[in-house]
């Protein structure tokens, strides 16, 4: 029995969870970057008591870069898939 197996079509799937994914954490990151700041200032006393600036901004840019990477790693992976086979046929063994 022959069985064909779409290569192409899910390097662009991954490309494209790749880029959903990046797409909603990479504006969040900017934005907790820039005019963000945590759920604890809301509740307590002082603003910047529990979680300090420092701490905030290292979160933020963490969470930009993790989405720039994503997009970038989106964009890879639709180039490649440029590359691969769109199908590829293999034998299975009788069961």
């Amino acid at each position: 029995m022959v069985r064909k197996v779409k290569v192409r079509g899910l390097a662009r799937l991954a490309a494209g969870l790749f880029a959903v994914w990046g797409a909603f954490a990479a504006p969040k990151g900017l934005y907790d970057l820039v005019a963000g700041e945590p759920e604890a200032n809301l509740y307590s006393p002082a603003p910047w008591q529990f979680v300090t600036r420092e701490q905030w901004l290292r979160y933020a840019g963490f969470e930009l870069l993790y989405g720039a990477v994503c997009l970038a790693l989106a964009v890879y992976l639709y180039r490649y898939a440029r590359f691969l086979p769109e199908w590829v046929s293999r034998e299975e063994p009788a069961p």
